[in-house]
């Protein structure tokens, strides 16, 4: 009676373990995309953005993007694509949730990367200054144009400093949750600094004040990273090779 005993329990705990198995694999099948943890407390970014802000920011809208990312790319060809796969396929985009979403989720991403509090920001590196300097003048002249693209974004969007594949620097300003890395009718490059002008982002401290909060921006800018994303875009060569210029339609 005793062995019959211990031969069920090992049996229960044997086929216990296989659920838990076959559901934790099913779980990283079914939920591909994660929400990224931001690299500091959510009141580390204050006063420029408050504690609450980045809060809703992050738990709330990011992770809608993830959710609703996941099931639209549930049971389509690209639910097993990395993210820069799903960004760089225009079959994929013709759908407007996995387009949004997609877009929303790489976007945000980005964002929480390139900001720092004033103490843990590093200095921006001499090639990233040069090639400022050479593109636009100086590091306040890309400021203005930065900031220009995204006050003039009609709506809710994002400005963005992008490595284009010519492997020079420009600033592009992009509608809802597109950015440069899709094949869209709008110049491309891979992202190096992105700056979100939803209202989401800055209104509970900001309301309509969208320049006030552009200037909060810059104060968190985390010129070290934007240097090292700079660097991985330059040697990134496969990636520019995708995402060269689209090819314009001849007319007639």
């Amino acid at each position: 009676m005793f062995r019959t005993f211990v031969l069920k329990s090992t049996m229960r705990h044997a086929v216990l373990s296989l659920f838990l198995l076959f559901n934790a694999v099913f779980v990283v099948i079914a939920q591909p995309f994660t929400l990224p943890k931001l690299p500091y407390a959510y009141q580390d970014y204050a006063p420029y953005i408050d504690a609450q802000t980045m809060e809703i920011h992050l738990t709330k809208h990011h992770q809608a993007y993830v959710n609703n990312l996941n099931k639209a790319l549930k049971g389509t060809p690209y639910d097993d694509y990395t993210l820069e796969d799903v960004l760089l396929n225009k079959s994929a985009l013709s759908s407007d949730a996995i387009r949004n979403n997609a877009g929303g989720h790489y976007n945000h991403s980005l964002f929480w990367e390139i900001l720092a509090p004033k103490a843990k920001q590093g200095a921006i590196s001499a090639d990233l200054s040069k090639e400022i300097n050479t593109s636009f003048g100086n590091l306040d002249s890309l400021k203005k144009e930065l900031n220009k693209a995204a006050m003039s974004r009609f709506g809710s969007g994002w400005a963005w400093l992008i490595l284009t594949p010519e492997l020079k620097l420009a600033v592009v300003s992009t509608a809802n949750q597109d950015n440069p890395l899709m094949p869209l009718d709008a110049q491309r490059g891979i992202p190096i600094a992105g700056i979100d002008v939803w209202e989401h982002a800055y209104y509970l401290n900001y309301q309509n004040r969208r320049a006030d909060y552009l200037s909060a921006v810059w104060e968190l800018l985390n010129w070290q990273i934007i240097s090292e994303k700079y660097q991985k875009a330059k040697e990134n060569t496969a990636l520019m090779g995708r995402i060269a210029p689209l090819k314009k339609k001849k007319k007639g």
